[in-house]
Parts: C-alpha cells; structure tokens; sequence
C-alpha cells in the first residue's frame, strides 16, 4: 500500500522508501510457498491500487485480468528475492557480504522482475517501476546518470541494506547504523542531475481541446477536429515555431478527407505554424495511430505512425485465443493498429524532435531510439479521455518528467482532455493546464543535444543488475550448498 501511495495522484514519494524496505523484510526466512503468498499479497496490494484507473470506462474485468498478471510476477520474483536473502545468510557472516553483496543481489532481483514486465507477454507493461515514483522527488535527478532502469536498481538495493540494518541492528550498535544509513541516503540525494547545456529554444504552442474522445464516445464526425481548431484560436497570431494538438484530436483521417484536409491546412495557415496532429490513418488494410506534421503549403509533410501499439487495448493479440474467453469484452477492439515503422522523429524548424504517442513514454527502446536519431525535445502527445479523471494521466506525466531527467530533453506532454504540461529537461514543469477544460499552453522550450550518461549507455547497461541479481542468486545459492547448509524447506 505504501509504495502504491507513493505514486501519483497522492505522490508521497518518501513513500517508497518506507514501503520498498517493508515488503523485502517480509521476505525473510520464508519458504518458498510461504514467499510466493506473502509476494503475491504485495503484489496485489500494489497494483490493485495503482492501475485502478483502468476500471473507469473498462470496468473491472481487464482490471483483475492485468492485477492477477503482474501479481504472479510480484510472487514468483518474491520467491527468488526470499531464496537470496536465505542463500546470503548462509554465504558467511562478513560484513561486505551482508550490507553490500547481499543488497546488491536483492535490488538486481528486484529489477530482474521490472525488466520482464516491461519487456513480456505482448510488448510488456512498462508501469509501476519504482523509479516512477520518484519524479519530484530529489532522488529523481539519479535517472539523469543511469536511467529509469538505474534508479529502480538504487532504490530497491539501498531498500535491501536499510532492511539489513533493521535485521542485524543491537542497541550498542544503533546509532552506527542509523547514521550510516543517514549518509547513505544524504550521498545519493545529493548528486545533482547531470548538467545540460541547452542550445536555444523552439516556441511550442500546444492545445489541449477537451474532446470527447473516450472509447465510448460516440462524438459526430469531425466534432474533435472542430474541438481542438476552436481550441487553437488564442494561438493565432502568436508568432510560435510549431503548434502540437493530442493523440486522436483529428477524428477524421485528413489523408482520406478532401474537407478535413482543408480544415487542418487553414488552422495551420492561421496559426502561421505547422501543426502535429494525431489522427488515425490506413494503409492498404492496415490501420495506423498515426502523428502527421501538416503544413499550411505542403499538407502532410511527414508521418509516425505508433512503434508500440497497446495491447488488449489498440490491438488484440492472439485474437483466435482470447476472443471465446470474452467475447463481449474483446468486441470492444474491433480493429487492430499495426506496428509502425517509421522512425520516430519529425523535423521541425530545422530541429529533430522525437515522438511518443502515449504509452509510447514508457517504453525505453523506443526513448533510446529517438535519442540515437539526434531529439533535441520530444513531443509526447496522447489521449487521456478514456481514463476520467482518475490517477493515470498523472502517472503518466510523472513518467514524462523521469523522460525529462534521464535523457536531458525537454518534454511537450499534450492531452484531449488533460493533464498537460510542458516540462523542461531539468524535469520541471514550465507551464501546465488544468484538466477537462479546453486551453492552450505557448512556451519557448529548451533544446539540447547533451547526451546524459544514461543516454550514452543506450540500454546497453540495463541487463547489469538483472545478471547481478541472477547470477548473485546463483553463486550464493553454489556457497550454501558447498557448505552442506540444509536447502530451503518447501
């Protein structure tokens, strides 16, 4: 529960710090049927909580479906984590082993389980990491140097050795303890976020249109076009670089609709600005989530189309399978978006900026990607109406202030219906909108070209502490058995 409230909306980030601790401590000196429950309490705790949102407009079915998913992760990698704590018992007694290698071993188990979830069944579901939670707190500036994945692994490792001291602290020795973990925690808040140098700036416009844009909206065709061009007008004559409208805010594909087309080229023309758009498009029989980047002379000068379409909810995999086991429910997706392969860059005032169509943020390959393609600001446009005024566009936008921090750009985050914000790459928010009301944000952004070292590591340091979880586990688990200590009852 603790960690859940650690998150958006509440927000109490020190939170974690308290929760994290808590649930690896209930871990020890448990069996491995006993660790797989008291996991999988945990886990249901926490994501029952966290994801509740999606019970708004869905009800409760894919809820439960995606809860009991993650909660069976949260088990089985609580096993491994109570099998390690056992395994580094039993290893020896010195100091190093307990307050470092012991921790070090349980924060890569930790973030072993992160890792899987993000990554599979279907694409993954990158939400909940720990780092997440951390957005506006000072630990933040961390994922600046080693990335979301990093973070998690720092926190949940520090979680270990706190619990540690917990375990082994006598009176005689508690205020040692106590202030080692005090510096402990001092050192890691205070190193600041890695320092960017920006290069100028792009005037962004952005409109949120308050559309009715939900899943079960049955607006008149064009009604969220209309929105979101009424939305624009105090943009008019404001002199901006680029004008950026949300995920869906064309209802109609304007590459298909002579009207709509026209539409999107004398708003851009008004604006003096070309405009990003999402909108959904179809090439032969396949269907798109689609960006397009129109001009007022040109049309439609570029395209993205989604790289990471959500599953169970933009497409439905294995449709055959799943289909009998709900139909009524699957019935809601009656279409599958295809996978994009465009790259996910638009230019822009002779400026590369990277794109991520909602759940797009969450996905690290495809940050990593932007970044290697040259982003100096990425535009992050999405469609929230589905979700009501629940936590998860704040959850959301708290992952686009990590993006902000780990790769040193600034972050345009624009809803149908909210919550949008412009964040700069210190992860601070420049100007934001309140929600379910139409409004416009104008800003001149920061670019930079800074790599971070989170993104001069490209990801390829993202496996380390999954194998010094694993292979932690594995070598401590070889040292208990060679020193013939009994293995963990069943």
């Amino acid at each position: 529960m603790l960690n859940a409230l650690a998150f958006p909306s509440l927000g109490w980030w020190p939170l974690a710090w308290i929760g994290t601790p808590l649930i690896l401590l209930s871990l020890v000196g448990r069996s491995v049927k006993s660790a797989l429950l008291v996991g999988a309490g945990a886990g249901a705790v926490f994501w029952g909580m966290h994801i509740f949102w999606l019970t708004v407009y869905l009800g409760p079915a894919p809820w439960a479906a995606l809860v009991m998913l993650q909660t069976l992760f949260f088990g089985l990698f609580c096993t491994l984590i109570a099998l390690a704590w056992r395994f580094t018992d039993r290893a020896g007694n010195h100091w190093w082993l307990r307050y470092l290698i012991a921790p070090a071993i349980i924060g890569g188990l930790w973030v072993a389980r992160e890792t899987v979830t993000s990554t599979w069944p279907y694409g993954g579901f990158s939400w909940g990491r720990l780092a997440f939670s951390q957005s506006e707190s000072p630990f933040g500036d961390l994922a600046s140097w080693v990335g979301a994945t990093g973070l998690s692994f720092i926190m949940a490792a520090m979680s270990a050795m706190f619990a540690q001291f917990a375990r082994h602290t006598r009176p005689v020795s508690l205020p040692r303890n106590v202030g080692i973990a005090a510096v402990a925690l001092t050192v890691v808040v205070s190193v600041p976020s890695f320092p960017v140098v920006t290069n100028g700036t792009l005037r962004v416009g952005a409109v949120q249109g308050n559309a009715d844009a939900g899943l079960f909206s049955r607006p008149a065709p064009g009604e969220i076009l209309d929105n979101h061009i009424a939305a624009s007008e105090p943009l008019v004559g404001q002199d901006a670089d680029v004008v950026v409208w949300p995920e869906n805010a064309s209802d109609i594909d304007p590459l298909r609709n002579n009207p709509a087309a026209r539409a999107l080229t004398r708003i851009s023309e008004q604006l003096g600005a070309p405009l990003i758009t999402g909108t959904l498009t179809q090439s032969g029989t396949d269907d798109f989530n689609s960006l397009l980047l129109w001009d007022g002379e040109g049309g439609a000068v570029d395209q993205y189309d989604k790289l990471h379409p959500v599953p169970f909810a933009e497409y439905l995999p294995d449709r055959e399978f799943w289909t009998p086991l709900a139909p009524e429910l699957f019935s809601l997706i009656p279409r599958d978006f295809t996978r994009g392969s465009r790259d996910n860059i638009f230019t822009v005032a002779n400026l590369r900026a990277g794109l991520a169509i909602c759940f797009d943020i969450v996905d690290d390959a495809l940050i990593r990607q932007m970044m290697a393609d040259g982003a100096q600001i990425i535009i992050s446009p999405t469609n929230n109406a589905d979700f009501g005024r629940s936590d998860q566009s704040i959850q959301q936008l708290a992952i686009a202030r990590i993006r902000a921090i780990e790769t040193g750009r600034s972050v345009v985050n624009v809803s149908t219906v909210g919550v949008s914000a412009i964040i700069d790459p210190s992860g601070r928010t420049m100007t934001q909108l309140p929600t379910f009301q139409p409004g416009t944000m104008l800003a001149n952004v920061p670019l930079s070209d800074t790599v971070t070292p989170a993104t001069a590591a490209g990801g390829r340091f993202d496996a380390i502490p999954t194998l010094i979880g694993l292979a932690g586990l594995v070598l401590t688990g070889v040292i208990t058995r060679l020193r013939r200590t009994p293995s963990m009852s069943e």
